[in-house]
């Protein structure tokens, strides 16, 4: 048996002799031959894709990990105003464009933001269709008086809090691993 990547949201792959099983998500995709490289490619990038959606195991795998920086949040009337690559995030709403950056970057172009923020990612694969993450997570927070902005990526859960209070969120997050 080999293992070619572990972890709970990874894919398990086992060969043995001439059987090729991927594990997902405590599901087993079995192919058996390894000629049809095309469509175990596309096999294993499909299970690849699919987030985790079951609550207790996101709960328990979400690996919270705090991104170094500062981040603030920003409404600009045009998005050609910042370098594309320097943004984290931007949402169009009917007032403006919103966009995350550094606090550095809004301090060398001028813009205004109420809020500093820490950013902390949810390592686990969580899917989009997953129900009951955030509102476990905002509540252990909310319990604490710890405001929480949490934008869902296609990978992971990002969640910014304010900057004072990032130690004491790692702390609850990673209470839900125990």
């Amino acid at each position: 048996v080999v293992y070619l990547a572990t972890g709970s949201n990874k894919p398990e792959v086992i060969i043995r002799k001439k059987i090729i099983l991927i594990k997902l998500h405590s599901t087993f995709v079995e192919i058996t031959t390894l000629t049809k490289t095309l469509w175990c490619k596309k096999i294993f990038k499909d299970l690849m894709m699919a987030g985790e959606k079951n609550l207790e195991s996101l709960l328990k795998n979400m690996e919270p990990q705090h991104q170094i920086g500062d981040y603030v949040f920003c409404s600009v009337p045009d998005i050609k105003l910042v370098n594309i690559n320097d943004i984290l995030l931007f949402f169009r709403e009917k007032e403006g464009i919103t966009i995350i950056i550094k606090k550095e970057i809004a301090d060398n172009l001028g813009f205004k933001y109420s809020f500093i923020a820490a950013w902390i990612s949810l390592t686990v694969h969580s899917s989009l269709e997953a129900v009951g993450l955030t509102a476990a997570f905002s509540k252990a927070l909310a319990a604490n008086n710890i405001s929480c902005n949490v934008v869902a990526a296609f990978y992971h859960d990002h969640i910014f809090v304010d900057k004072r209070d990032v130690l004491k969120a790692m702390e609850i997050l990673n209470k839900f691993s125990e």
